[in-house]
């Protein structure tokens, strides 16, 4: 059996790597394709160093809009999968190279796999949530993180296989943990464990305009009470534009063992990705999300934000209501643990028969108070 991993960002190396290795325990052949999405040495390189897991074939797609970086991935792909013709093509994630991979898989007909399937939240203006949303419903097997990921997809009718594989994270986390202990992070940064705060920041929403200014400031407000260490992604610093914030030690992008050594020994993680959240799930310390106006102290953008929130909350507990309401059909169409609606009850739908009773019941108190005159 061959299989195809796709993987383009660092989030993605850390989901695929126990992938890779259980696959080939199993004696497949595992063909991993770099996307170039992240490219660069400390974007890139470290990973798969630490992580051993190495790129069979790089496409070197780089950096670009969405729009460029997919259809370049789909360009560069297509190829690749015509010449290796694997047995299924497995995507991990959410970002662009996630996508790009399950279209071409699709188009060719190729059994596809999502890794972390079913994962929302539920705000459309995030690109990786169409990213996710897309790829599961061309996906033929789904291998989702948590019991919500499965409500998820079948609220929304996925066809594809659901298998609950759990968090391919945890597996890294696990699998590294003796030496992310043994990495002894906080001192080469000049900081105390437990005495510092981790902090890192990539969202385009956040970084790419007014809101890094003031997640900036809010970090300067943080800094008096304890140093800030920040791992900069780096668009985020060309966003700075060389711009220093007291108390912040601001770094290069630093590989998966030194990271997470750093985040094992804070008193508290400030983060703009969900990845280091999922990452970090079962290390101890505080955790603050800053996911677009999050982290900001104007009234206007809290206001937004608070707006944004509960729309999305709105929006989960419709989905909820209308998953409860839904009742179980047989295999002739009707709804199970009730009686069969016969005649014109079959035809009407609900809202059309309550109307009819309705009216039904005005005419007879019309019929009984013409009696009651005459």
């Amino acid at each position: 059996m061959t299989v195809v991993l796709v993987v383009g960002t660092r989030p993605n190396f850390m989901k695929a790597a126990p992938v890779a290795r259980a696959l080939r325990a199993h004696d497949a052949e595992v063909v991993v394709v770099h996307t170039g999405q992240h490219y660069d040495d400390a974007m890139a390189e470290v990973f798969f160093a630490e992580l051993g897991v190495r790129p069979d074939v790089s496409l070197g797609v780089g950096s670009g809009s969405h729009s460029e970086q997919t259809a370049r991935v789909m360009e560069r792909l297509e190829p690749v999968l015509v010449e290796r013709a694997p047995d299924l093509v497995l995507v991990p994630g959410d970002v662009n190279s996630t996508l790009a991979a399950a279209l071409v898989a699709a188009k060719l007909g190729i059994r596809l796999g999502h890794i972390e399937a079913g994962l929302r939240s539920f705000d459309r203006t995030m690109p990786e949530e169409l990213n996710r949303i897309l790829t599961d419903a061309v996906s033929d097997l789904l291998f989702t993180h948590s019991p919500e990921a499965r409500v998820n997809l079948e609220r929304e009718g996925a066809t594809g296989e659901i298998h609950e594989a759990g968090n391919t994270m945890i597996d890294t986390l696990a699998a590294l943990l003796p030496r992310i202990e043994a990495e002894g992070a906080p001192a080469r940064h000049g900081v105390e464990p437990g005495g510092y705060v981790v902090c890192t920041l990539h969202r385009p929403a956040l970084v790419d305009g007014p809101l890094l200014a003031e997640a900036l400031d809010a970090l300067e407000d943080l800094a008096r009470e304890l140093p800030v260490v920040f791992p900069a992604h780096p668009r985020t610093r060309a966003a700075m534009g060389g711009h220093e914030v007291p108390g912040v030690h601001v770094t290069e992008p630093l590989g998966y063992l030194e990271f997470m050594s750093l985040v094992a020994s804070s008193a508290s993680r400030r983060r703009g990705s969900a990845s280091f959240r999922r990452s970090s799930a079962t290390m101890s310390g505080r955790l603050t999300t800053s996911r677009g106006g999050t982290a900001t102290r104007r009234s206007g953008s809290r206001r937004r934000s608070s707006r944004r929130r509960r729309r999305c909350a709105r929006e989960r507990a419709r989905a909820r209501r209308q998953a409860d309401a839904r009742p179980a059909r047989s295999r002739s169409g009707h709804a199970r643990g009730g009686p069969r609606r016969r005649g014109l009850a079959a035809r009407l739908p609900r809202a059309a028969l309550a109307a009819r009773a309705r009216e039904q019941e005005r005419a007879r108190h019309r019929h009984r108070g013409h009696g009651l005159r005459g």
